[in-house]
């Protein structure tokens, strides 16, 4: 897809529009209803399928097909993503009134961050082919690490603070308690971050991590650099609202790691063969009406077997309960 200078520009500001809206909207500290949860994430949501559609109506079928791949794959890595999220604002106890607004500014720090990423990485794949190689073993590595950590089934899970934010905090210094919206204070004198600074940065760096699976993924459906800008704007712009919204059934996504690991799986494969292609060996390519069509089946399968699982979990636990209590009744009638 050509891409010119003044459709980017006009891309980039409506991107910021769109994010000025929300932050507009957003911008006085409160507890996130369902119920505007909800309607935010139909919003983001829509208007991600609009710009997909509009893609279509141009005439450029082959870029709407990659955006949509491209905007499902990223989204659905992006519920990984909460599951750190709220063990970060755990960790540093984020008001609730707050959260809105940390996940907003940590949401703009990741979108730049990767826009840095996605430069380079287009950079990287135009002048080097042979990358495509690296990131399609990357990504099935990385698939294969979701299974083990998925079978591990660690049942208390922490997040630890990465170097640089640990190197940040110590030049600084940080403030002992929240002082509402503010982000930094002067103390003895001192200009100090607020734990609500040191909590966006976290939320912001920590995406970089995930961006290192999740780039790589998006390239091997798409090499055009402005569906893989947008794909991943409109898919973190939404993820603020999604916490909210979610944030109770995450627990209940017990198979997601086992959906994700197939999705990156089948894309670095995806990535391979089409390394071998471009090397002049003839191999099949997979096409995105398959790699679309892959990846939703996935997700759908996922989300019903986590379910299920969850509920029957659900039940188990509530006659484990039930047979306790009828225990400790007979107990207590034998003493009496």
């Amino acid at each position: 897809m050509d891409v010119s200078i003044n459709l980017w520009l006009v891309t980039i500001l409506g991107l910021s529009a769109l994010i000025a809206v929300d932050f507009f909207i957003g911008r006085k500290p409160h507890d996130v209803s369902i119920k505007e949860a909800g309607i935010w994430t139909v919003v983001w949501i829509v208007l991600a399928a609009l710009f997909g559609l509009g893609l279509l109506v141009a005439g450029e079928s082959q870029a709407s097909g990659e955006f949509f791949a491209g905007y499902i794959t990223e989204k659905s890595l992006s519920v990984d993503n909460l599951f750190v999220f709220v063990l970060i604002m755990a960790k540093f106890s984020v008001p609730t009134h707050l959260q809105q607004r940390v996940l907003l500014i940590g949401v703009l720090v990741a979108l730049v961050l990767r826009a840095i990423f996605i430069a380079a990485g287009a950079a990287i794949i135009s002048n080097f082919a042979w990358v495509f190689y690296i990131f399609g073993a990357f990504l099935i590595y990385t698939a294969w690490k979701l299974i083990q950590e998925a079978r591990a089934d660690e049942e208390e899970e922490d997040w630890e603070e990465n170097r640089l934010l640990k190197s940040i905090e110590n030049r600084f210094g940080v403030a002992d308690r929240y002082h509402g919206t503010k982000l930094f204070i002067r103390e003895n004198g001192k200009r100090v971050l607020t734990p609500l600074m040191v909590v966006m940065l976290a939320i912001g760096t920590t995406d970089v991590l995930f961006a290192l699976d999740s780039i790589p993924a998006i390239f091997g459906l798409t090499q055009d650099p402005y569906i893989v800008f947008t794909a991943n704007a409109f898919a973190l712009m939404g993820l603020r609202q999604l916490y909210f919204l979610i944030g109770g059934l995450l627990k209940k996504l017990v198979h997601l790691s086992y959906g994700l690991s197939v999705i990156l799986g089948f894309i670095g494969v995806k990535l391979v063969l089409h390394a071998l292609h471009e090397s002049g060996v003839h191999v099949p390519e997979i096409s995105i009406p398959f790699s679309l069509s892959v990846i939703g089946g996935v997700l759908v399968i996922t989300t019903i077997t986590s379910l299920i699982a969850s509920r029957k979990k659900e039940r188990q636990e509530a006659e484990q309960a039930q047979r306790a209590e009828g225990g400790d009744a007979s107990k207590d009638s034998v003493e009496a």
